[in-house]
Order: C-alpha cells, then sequence, then structure tokens
C-alpha cells in the first residue's frame, strides 16, 4: 500500500471529477462540482498561494485537500486546511499523507497558524488532536426538504419602504451587492477576520463563481438600497444550498433577513429544487433560529481545530 501526494490536475476533466466525488462522499452537506474546483484554483489571488491536492492509493484517488493563506484577513501568517477522506478509504495514510503536505506548503509561504474544519467524530477529533491541533467553534450544517416543507407566505405586502429583488437585477452593477457583502461579512462569526476590499477581485472570485444563482438570490431593498440579501448556490441538479444571508448594519432587527430567505426558499422550490442546504455557526443564534423557524434540522455538526506553528 504506496500513498502519494500530488496536485490536482485542472485540465484533467476525469481527475477534476474524481476530486469532487471523493469530497462529495466524505462531506455531502456542501455543494461543490467539477466547476466549481477549477474555479476556485483559477480565481484565488495568488497571494493566497492556494492548492488543491490529492492523495493516491496505488493509483486510485483515496482523499482530497484544499490549503490556502488567508489573504483577506488583516492578520498574516494564518493558513487554512480542509482535509477529506474517501470514507471507504480511511485510517490508510492519506489524510495524514495530506496534512503533512499542507503545512509543510503554508508554512514555507509563512503559515504561523493554522485552521482546519472537520466533522465532529470521534476518530477525526482524535486524528487532529495527534498532530497538535485543538479543538476551536463549531457549526452546524443543516438540510430542509422542500417536497415536503411548509415554508411561511410572504407578508402581503411587503413593508413600506422595501422591494424585493434578485440578484439578476444588478447584472449591469454588482457593486451596491459588493458593497452589502463586505459589511455583512466583517460581522460574521469566524476565527479569521476577512476584509473585502478589492471590488474586481470580488467579482472575480464570487460574482462570477459558477454556483452562484443570482435569480435565487433575493435582494432586499429599503429605502432604494440593498439591506439584506440571501445568497443562493445551485448545483444544476436538484439540490439548492444558501451560501450567506446578511443585513446591513443599519437595517437589523426589521426582520429583513427573515424576509429575504423565505423569498429565495419560495423562489427555489419553485424552479424545482427538492433539497435546501445551509449552515450556520453554533453561536449565530439569530441566523439558527430563522432558520429553524423555516423548518430546517440540524444534520451534522463540524469543529474549527487550529495549530500554532512553533
Amino acid at each position: 500500500m504506496t500513498v502519494l501526494v500530488r496536485d490536482l490536475r485542472p485540465d484533467d476533466r476525469s481527475d477534476v471529477e474524481t476530486f469532487a466525488r471523493v469530497r462529495h462522499l466524505a462531506l455531502p452537506h456542501i455543494l461543490w462540482t467539477p466547476d466549481a474546483i477549477r474555479h476556485h484554483l483559477a480565481r484565488t489571488p495568488p497571494e493566497a498561494h492556494a492548492r488543491s491536492l490529492v492523495a493516491e492509493e496505488d493509483g486510485e484517488v483515496t482523499g482530497t485537500a484544499q490549503l490556502s493563506l488567508a489573504h483577506d484577513s488583516p492578520e498574516p501568517g494564518q493558513g487554512m486546511l480542509n482535509i477529506y477522506v474517501h470514507p471507504e478509504r480511511t485510517r490508510r495514510g492519506a489524510g495524514g499523507a495530506l496534512v503533512r503536505a499542507a503545512e509543510e506548503h503554508l508554512a514555507a509561504h509563512g503559515a504561523t497558524k493554522l485552521f482546519a474544519w472537520l466533522l465532529d467524530e470521534p476518530d477525526n477529533r482524535a486524528f487532529a488532536e495527534r498532530r497538535g491541533y485543538r479543538a476551536g467553534r463549531s457549526a452546524h450544517f443543516l438540510s430542509l426538504d422542500l417536497t415536503r416543507a411548509v415554508l411561511p407566505p410572504l407578508p402581503a405586502p411587503v413593508p413600506a419602504g422595501v422591494e424585493l429583488r434578485t440578484a439578476a437585477d444588478f447584472s449591469d452593477d454588482p457593486r451596491p451587492l459588493f458593497e452589502l457583502d463586505a459589511e455583512t461579512m466583517a460581522d460574521e462569526p469566524s476565527d479569521v477576520d476577512a476584509e473585502l476590499s478589492d471590488f474586481q477581485a470580488w467579482v472575480a472570485q464570487f460574482w462570477e463563481h459558477p454556483l452562484l444563482d443570482r435569480e435565487l438570490t433575493t435582494v432586499v431593498l429599503a429605502d432604494g438600497r440593498p439591506a439584506a440579501f440571501s445568497v443562493a448556490y445551485t448545483d444544476g441538479g436538484s439540490r439548492y444550498a444558501t451560501a450567506m444571508t446578511g443585513t446591513a448594519r443599519a437595517y437589523r432587527g426589521r426582520g429583513l433577513a427573515k424576509l429575504a430567505k423565505t423569498d429565495s426558499l419560495r423562489r427555489a422550490r419553485a424552479a424545482g429544487h427538492t433539497q435546501a442546504l445551509t449552515g450556520n455557526d453554533t453561536g449565530n443564534g439569530p441566523m439558527l433560529a430563522i432558520n429553524k423557524w423555516l423548518g430546517y434540522e440540524i444534520c451534522a455538526t463540524e469543529v474549527r481545530y487550529v495549530r500554532e506553528l512553533g
């Protein structure tokens, strides 16, 4: 049994499809397609030193890794690595080999603190702790069966001064959505602070993301400006995911995030999607309450592990 770690070959269709399949088997709660994988590699800024790796055992891809520096954080030296191994190929060396390769790469580019998400399972926790990682914050994955869900109706009429739009309405000039995204992301619970300040980079990475569904992304206008949104991703099949729901600081406490997410879900069901996915930090009580109200149920939990490099 020989485990080899190498870079993903983004121009090899079969290699990318295998990467996506193994990652999906290990983590089925997030949308991730071959196009999204290629987009991530091509559009992540060079200063992130991003890589996607695979572990092969006798020619079979058994594990995947995605790693990068937190290039958009005001604190330097932070690296991120996420390792996923085929659930039927664990305990065979793939995970350990990927972690070693990822750590070496990130340390060589100045990382002094590493962050990794792991599904909250005993074997995963033991794996991380043996390698010097300690547990930090946690987050839930949630799912909603749109074929059975009783979605709440939209208010009729919507509150005075409020208007429902979609991201598609901003195709000619998405800058107002960039500004809203930057403000809400700054307040998102996280171990790694991020600052969105480069509009063109945001367009390349997020606005042009292949999974972004602009027609299903609801934008709530208040006083004529985007005040809240619920960002929708779809995978070309039956699954729909909320990538981000947020409200501008000046408009919080008015139920606009709930309105945005309800409208997006109703659009998704009307478009034929049957499963809705989302995720929330366990400390994000307001968003968890909204998702519970909408009928989402927790389907898995992940834990963020951190390691300081000496």
